[in-house]
């Protein structure tokens, strides 16, 4: 697959960069090109929010850069590349998904929560057991060791009772437990790079506050950078310092978190914020919804994917032209009339 390590350097502060990444799958009824051209990039201690609807293509885009995509999928284009702690540089779109290389730095050099911890962990195995696979595998510690770094972890994401809970196995445990010992599993092997793919999905509201809170307490303490995946708003607005919003495969808007929302400059991206429920608007209102469904993925709308359900959208000129990116300082928006956004100001940003 060639060589792993990179020539022509990153930017100094750049951890991870996607660049034009396109994935595929062959179906019987057509092409789904569940990535289409995806490109943004994650800076060391960082917090990046992917944001955007059921099938935009946010895992999709975070299994390939965890090298665990299914095997009917097909990377037809772009590169992957990051640089950790180590200061070597991998193109992580080059490698096999069972080469030793990606043994290296999957666990080792890039953590993931899935948002199903039930169906990620093994349920035959204790949770410590687990963990001191993965800390032998890539720290060689010994079985006592390895053990004990269990607990510390354990005890670290703040589970009660370490000690004991280590020789527990999944099903024993509730789903804020289960989440708990995934991030520990997650960052045994301190990570620079952690992909939190929906982590709090799952949970109430409650335990999903907790989760965010110590995602940010270990953020902070390990100084790892974090890609967050969710669907949530709120929780974007609690973790993230820039946030990516993404349609049908594409990131539409990218910016920093305070830009995203009090100016947003994507359709896509103001029509989600509306459609957030606000504190003290009247009851009996009816809540603002996105126009129209997501678009079969088989038949992907010409010009702008988001045309048919865009209140602004341009007869002639979003339905027959791909928008190019336009940018505002730090801010990216992939649509024909974001100037029109820039210099008409929002009045007042979303309440989340």
């Amino acid at each position: 697959m060639g060589n792993s390590i990179m020539t022509n350097s990153m930017p100094e502060n750049r951890l991870l960069e996607l660049d034009n990444v396109q994935v595929q799958f062959p179906m019987r009824e057509g092409l789904v090109k569940a990535v289409n051209g995806v490109s943004y990039h994650v800076n060391k201690g960082e917090v990046l929010g992917i944001v955007g609807e059921s099938g935009s293509g946010k895992s999709i885009t975070a299994r390939a850069i965890m090298r665990l995509l299914p095997k009917n999928a097909k990377e037809t284009g772009g590169s992957i590349r990051l640089r950790p702690r180590t200061g070597e540089e991998f193109e992580l779109s080059a490698l096999d998904r069972n080469s030793r290389a990606v043994r290296k730095v999957r666990g080792n050099h890039i953590g993931m929560i899935f948002q199903e911890p039930m169906t990620a962990l093994s349920p035959v195995h204790t949770i410590g057991t687990q963990i001191m696979r993965t800390v032998q595998l890539h720290k060689g510690l010994s079985k006592a060791d390895a053990r004990a770094r269990a607990v510390e972890l354990l005890a670290k994401v703040q589970m009660p009772r370490p000690a004991q809970l280590v020789d527990a196995y999944p099903h024993q445990l509730s789903g804020g437990m289960r989440q708990r010992a995934m991030i520990a599993l997650a960052i045994s092997c301190d990570p620079s790079l952690l992909i939190a793919d929906e982590p709090t999905t799952a949970l109430d509201v409650t335990t999903e506050a907790q989760i965010i809170e110590l995602l940010k307490e270990l953020k902070s303490e390990l100084g790892m950078a974090i890609v967050f995946i969710t669907h949530n708003f709120g929780v974007v607005a609690d973790i993230a310092d820039r946030v990516s919003v993404m349609y049908l495969g594409r990131i539409v808007e990218t910016a920093d978190v305070d830009d995203i929302f009090y100016a947003p400059k994507h359709p896509y991206t103001q029509a989600l914020l509306r459609s957030i429920p606000r504190l003290g608007v009247d009851q009996g209102r009816r809540l603002p919804t996105i126009p129209g469904m997501v678009p079969d993925p088989f038949s992907v709308p010409n010009g702008c994917a988001f045309n048919p359900r865009c209140i602004h959208a341009v007869p002639g000129l979003c339905d027959t032209q791909v928008p190019p990116e336009l940018r505002f300082g730090s801010q990216m928006s992939r649509c024909h009339i974001a100037e029109q956004f820039a210099q008409t100001e929002q009045q007042e940003p979303a309440h989340v």
